[in-house]
């Protein structure tokens, strides 16, 4: 046995009956051992034997299901998505005017005619045109998907539609050739406006899922395409997959380091926020360990190679992201359970009719039900059934719901990127959220200055003189912090900087020393004065500048990476909704515990690296947690990816965006909860609009089986199931004047308040 596994992107999906239905293809498939499939970010993962299967069959099977592979070129796959909502509008553009025309006919005949009977063959003609070119002009393509389902005995949408489509022209060829008294137009106007109506439930998924994802960009864009190669004293630009372990590779200061590696020479501080997430660069040396991705900031730097290809880091995080995201459960969305037992039970019922009154009058004669067989009653009862049961209003309410949610969210600066979104996130119990960038603003900043000699203004003012010629980011910080205090201070006479330890500078005839405690004790100065206050400050979090004028300490700059404004607010709004919320960083525990302290948060997770954030959230899963994470970074793409709701700050990288269920358009922290509430309502209204739209069917399926109910009535009957599930989505907003934002792009993060959105309790906002 061979065993392979293979990965690719799908197009066409729209509904988690999509997924189901290649689920059941592969599993019926023989060699596949095992397939997940993800709605959320169509993509199916496989495993098989490669020496029972080819992975060409893998691939026709899901072409003849009737969806596409797309380009796994991130750039060419959003640009098919792009072609696919093109095509999506052509065909909604095409069936909305056959429908129009359809029903423009139907009112000539009620209205001027006055009759429910089209009294003219140029009528049954057109309707029928109109029919059969709907059904297999943009309809072609549920035809085949119909088709192909069949083939492989897998009853979904696609079938039930096609069931009642056809139903429709038999009904309306019925009228033509055998039974003057069926009403020929009206049944092949059902087959133009199921069609319409799935082609219309389709397109609002397809806008739903393409707007949202259109800024995602690459993950591995962030390491450079070439490098410096050092070999027998000679530097050669190579590219990147050229190089092999044991390579020497030279960094100048500014840019990415291209591969993972150990330094051999140099020394320099280093931006690893793309691996820790934390925004303080860290000191390199020879012997220590740099990460493919990250920035060189100031010194150079002779690396040598020791890892390449799959085994790099970016890599390592990108096959993560990928096999969290397919091997996560899936969520079958509550229209689609219905539907999982509606679509074969609609079938049975329309089978039984006919039958019923074919043989029940023979059986039974003399009975209520007449003395011979009734075909032409059991055909227009069966006919029926298949117009009523077909699930319009059903397939309408989840993407009206979650038009109306997301149209919400999209107005307070949330894209809630899938229907997971808003069917789980009422269930979360935990939300881990990840401490920079996400609880804290990312970028280092003063948090407060200590004077021993004089006031804060004159340590401020020797500490930016000294820094005036800095590119370090604590040098930026302590800048920043004299220029909002309107601070002046001169440039220094003499610069000196000592990588990864500070600086020496003279002012005005000062010899001025700015840097870490342990470099001035290096350098003669007494630090006994500043010890209680540096141990103060370091356990508070704070990296501790010491800045020294002529042999003596005079005060120290505190820098830390400041709390959001909203962090505390919101961790108390999550408890408030009986959420437990959960730290989680890369940095070390005293830091880690100092953040979670001011904000309210009491469980810490701290030291975890990117494999290990996802590994954390999967113990929590299995320990019995629905967990939502919130995070922003590279580092923590498989975190989000693994858990139930992946939330990324739309603010931070390009994957953690690329790996989550909701994107928070701004850096605003309170976003977390008004996507929860948000969801919750939407979900509560999804829940709505399924029992009002299975009432219509329900009780509609039950009255056709008389074989009684005329075509125009059972259309009668579908437009209001629509128009229930319509007025109940977005008649609050309208009543309360709200705009719908359905672009998704907003990027506000206000709005008037939804007085329904958590049983009636107020939504917080900005």
């Amino acid at each position: 046995m061979s065993t392979t596994h293979v990965q690719y992107d799908i197009g066409g999906m729209s509904c988690s009956f999509c997924a189901e239905s290649i689920r059941k293809a592969y599993e019926r498939t023989e060699g596949v051992e095992e397939v997940n499939v993800s709605l959320a970010h169509e993509e199916v993962r496989i495993r098989y034997d490669s020496g029972v299967l080819a992975e060409v069959d893998l691939k026709d099977t899901l072409r003849d299901l009737g969806y596409t592979i797309r380009d796994p070129d991130k750039q060419k796959r959003f640009e098919e998505q792009q072609r696919e909502v093109e095509q999506a509008t052509r065909r909604l553009t095409l069936s909305g005017a056959a429908a129009i025309a359809t029903a423009g006919l139907m009112l000539f005949m009620i209205f001027v005619r006055g009759t429910f009977e089209s009294q003219a063959l140029w009528m049954d003609l057109v309707t029928l045109g109109l029919a059969l070119g709907t059904m297999f002009g943009p309809g072609r393509y549920i035809t085949e998907k119909a088709y192909n389902s069949l083939r492989r005995r897998i009853f979904n949408q696609h079938v039930l539609l096609e069931a009642g489509a056809f139903a429709g022209l038999l009904g309306g060829f019925l009228g033509l050739f055998v039974f003057p008294t069926f009403p020929t137009v009206h049944f092949f106007a059902v087959s133009v406006f199921i069609t319409t109506y799935h082609i219309l439930s389709e397109y609002t998924s397809l806008i739903v899922r393409t707007r949202a994802s259109r800024a995602v960009q690459g993950l591995l864009d962030l390491q450079p395409d070439t490098a410096r190669r050092v070999r027998d004293g000679e530097v050669e630009e190579v590219e990147v997959d050229e190089l092999e372990s044991g390579d020497h590779v030279r960094i100048k200061p500014g840019e990415s380091i291209p591969v993972d590696g150990t330094v051999l020479e140099g020394e320099s501080a280093v931006d690893e926020s793309v691996a820790t997430g934390e925004s303080v660069p860290v000191d390199k040396g020879p012997g220590d360990e740099v990460i493919g991705g990250s920035v060189n900031e100031t010194g150079t730097l002779l690396v040598e190679v020791t890892a390449t290809g799959d085994d790099a880091f970016l890599n390592q995080v990108a096959r993560q992201v990928e096999e969290a995201r397919t091997m996560k459960p899936g969520v079958v969305q509550l229209a689609d359970r219905v539907l999982k037992y509606f679509v074969p039970g609609v079938l049975t019922i329309a089978v039984a009719s006919f039958l019923f009154w074919i043989l029940v009058p023979v059986v039974w004669s003399g009975g209520p039900f007449g003395t011979e067989a009734n075909v032409q009653r059991g055909a227009f009862a069966a006919l029926a059934v298949l117009v009523l049961g077909y699930p319009c209003a059903l397939g309408m309410a989840t993407p009206l719901a979650l038009i109306r949610g997301g149209g919400l969210a999209a107005n307070r600066g949330i894209l809630m990127r899938s229907g997971d979104a808003f069917q789980i996130f009422q269930d979360v119990d935990t939300i881990v959220l990840d401490k920079t960038g996400t609880i804290t603003k990312g970028e280092p900043a003063v948090e407060e200055v200590v004077a021993f000699d004089g006031n804060e203004s004159d340590v401020l003012t020797r500490a930016a003189s000294a820094e005036a010629f800095s590119e370090h980011p604590l040098a930026d910080a302590i800048l920043d912090c004299a220029d909002e205090r309107g601070v002046e201070f001169p440039d220094p006479d003499e610069f000196d900087s000592v990588t990864g330890k500070g600086i020496r500078a003279e002012v005005d005839e000062m010899r001025i020393l700015v840097g870490k405690p342990g470099w001035l004790t290096e350098e003669g100065i007494d630090m006994t004065t500043a010890r209680d206050d540096i141990d103060r400050l370091q356990a508070r979090g704070y990296t501790v500048v010491c800045v020294a004028v002529d042999e003596t300490v005079v005060g120290l700059v505190a820098i830390g990476d400041p709390v959001k404004n909203d962090a505390a607010e919101t961790v108390e709004r999550m408890k408030d909704a009986g959420i437990t919320p959960v730290m989680i960083t890369g940095d070390n525990e005293r830091t880690a515990t100092a953040v979670a302290e001011t904000v309210g948060i009491d469980r810490v997770m701290a030291d975890v690296l990117p494999d290990d954030k996802r590994d954390e959230i999967r113990r929590l899963q299995e320990g019995g947690e629905r967990v939502a994470m919130v995070g922003d970074g590279i580092n923590d793409a498989p975190g989000l990816t693994q858990a139930d709701i992946g939330i990324a700050i739309g603010a931070g990288t390009d994957i953690a965006i690329e790996s989550a269920d909701i994107v928070l358009m701004g850096d605003r922290l309170g976003g977390v909860m008004d996507s929860y509430e948000i969801g919750k309502s939407s979900y509560r209204k999804t829940k709505q609009n399924l029992l009002a739209a299975f009432s219509f069917n329900g009780i509609g399926v039950a009255a056709a089986t008389t074989g009684l109910v005329h075509p125009v009535f059972a259309m009668i009957a579908m437009v209001l199931s629509v128009s229930v599930v319509l007025v109940n989505s977005f008649a609050g907003q309208l009543l309360r004047g709200e705009r719908l934002n359905t672009d998704f792009t907003a990027e506000s993060d206000t709005s008037a308040v939804d007085t329904d959105a958590s049983a009636g309790a107020e939504m917080k906002t900005a």
